[in-house]
């Protein structure tokens, strides 16, 4: 490969600088806007000093398809509301994947006509990885969008056998990449490698219940972020090794994370042998709920010292994170500590209620993450959970019989009043009963959450002090 352009190789430089600080600064609320358009400098960067390299000879096919891709990606970034990130991310992973796959196929047969002495072992190892995972996390992350978006059935679809079938598949695959690791021009095996790699991509995510569907895409941002690294090594591009590898790595701790939250085995996540649907059965016997109207949480919030907000899926949906900063408002103006419980996969993605939050101006420093919430809700007065289920369900910490028993939860109900907006009395995503709501403790204010807490602003309002 002929020397970079020294324009081409700082903007590499400055890129996979930026690329690297932009991780670090999303790490952390408060820098997490100055991450953002780090990684986008960076991006633009090594786009500008790629498309500057002496061998592109035409930009026609080049300035159609960043069109395309375009018109595509701005309504996607805008007409598909918070409460979808998971799938759009799903749907973000599935081009990359395709992207990296089409790439590593298309320099397989270039060189295997034109230039069959660069596929040396290495090469063709590379390049079998490459379209192993690019394409087995383009037909995955697809099954993972219509679950999320419920255009496929998001319950588990299992038959007898599934893991020895799903193995089976994955050990042919690399039986065939090694074979033509060994003998690189063997190309008449090279379709089979990528119809195991699209069919073990949708076999890997029929077996995973919608609700564990967030631990699946963090993984398989990790898959896209490998196959990329890997790309890198094809096309001798050091800057898209690094990029994978960024990728590659947060992706792998990001379901690392999700797992420890959930309570789920990194292993079983692996081998998609996890997110099996169990149907709880409920008690005949009717278990009696008590409610409270919007004056009422009022009067109790403002008696309170202390305030514990636990946000979940239920604010993201109705988009009420704006009136619940009014609600904050309010109530710190009289005096009251209010401070915010964020589970690590609360609102399904991790990060998703501190984006929220965020976005209405909530300060930093009240959202709190769950093992720091939880050291102060035996000594808080009220817990408003705000459309949060699973993540405050204490099931998971007495009943052994329960699904989610294990899963680290806040601890909402060590506080001493617990008030939660709810639009029903209808499980959560994981279709699990939350005994919370029939303790002697717990008042449930029935309704749409941004209507509710409005009510609640207005009765708080119209207090004396």
């Amino acid at each position: 490969m002929p020397e970079l352009p020294l324009f081409t190789q700082l903007s590499y430089l400055v890129a996979a600088a930026l690329f690297v600080l932009s991780l670090k600064w999303l790490s952390a609320p408060p820098t997490a806007r100055r991450g953002v358009i780090a990684g986008e400098i960076g991006m633009a960067l090594a786009i500008i000093g790629t498309l500057l390299l002496p061998e592109i000879e035409n930009y026609r096919w080049i300035a159609i398809t960043l069109l395309v891709g375009t018109i595509v990606g701005i309504p996607l970034a805008y007409l598909m509301p918070m409460t979808h990130v998971p799938q759009r991310t799903a749907l973000s992973h599935s081009f990359g994947g395709l992207a990296v796959g089409l790439v590593g196929t298309a320099k397989y047969y270039l060189w295997t006509m034109e230039e069959p002495a660069r596929l040396t072992h290495f090469t063709t190892g590379v390049i079998c990885f490459e379209v192993l995972l690019g394409f087995l996390t383009f037909t995955g992350s697809l099954m993972a969008f219509g679950k999320l978006q419920e255009l496929l059935p998001t319950r588990p679809v299992v038959y007898r056998g599934q893991n020895l079938v799903n193995l089976s598949l994955l050990a042919i695959a690399v039986v065939i990449a090694i074979y033509l690791t060994i003998y690189p021009l063997s190309s008449w095996l090279f379709p089979a490698l990528i119809a195991l790699a699209l069919l073990f991509g949708i076999l890997l995510i029929l077996p995973i219940g919608g609700a564990d569907m967030p631990t699946v895409i963090a993984l398989l941002n990790s898959y896209a972020g490998l196959s990329a690294s890997a790309m890198g090594f094809v096309l001798e591009n050091k800057l898209l090794i690094i990029a994978g590898a960024l990728d590659g790595s947060s992706g792998f701790i990001l379901s690392i994370i999700m797992c420890r939250a959930m309570n789920r085995s990194f292993t079983n996540v692996l081998f998609g042998a996890f997110g099996q649907a169990v149907v709880t059965q409920t008690n005949s016997e009717e278990r009696t709920v008590r409610s409270a109207s919007p004056e009422e949480a009022a009067d109790i919030l403002l008696s309170a010292s202390r305030v514990a907000i636990i946000p979940g899926y239920g604010m993201a949906v109705a988009q009420a994170q704006h009136k619940v900063r009014e609600l904050f408002d309010q109530l710190t103006r009289r005096g009251i500590e209010v401070k915010f419980g964020i589970h690590p996969v609360a609102g399904r993605m991790p990060g998703h209620m501190n984006v929220l939050l965020a976005e209405a101006d909530i300060p930093y420093d009240r959202l709190l993450e769950m093992e720091e919430i939880n050291a102060e809700l035996p000594h808080t007065d009220v817990a408003l959970i705000i459309g949060a289920n699973d993540v405050v369900n204490p099931a998971a910490r007495n009943d052994h019989s329960s699904p989610i028993y294990g899963m680290p939860i806040i601890d909402a109900d060590k506080a001493r009043t617990v008030m939660v907006i709810k639009r029903s009395m209808n499980p959560g995503f994981a279709g699990i009963e939350n005994p919370l709501y029939h303790m002697d403790k717990t008042l449930m204010l029935f309704g749409d959450a941004k209507s509710f807490l409005g009510e609640i602003v207005k009765a708080v309002a119209v207090q004396k002090s």
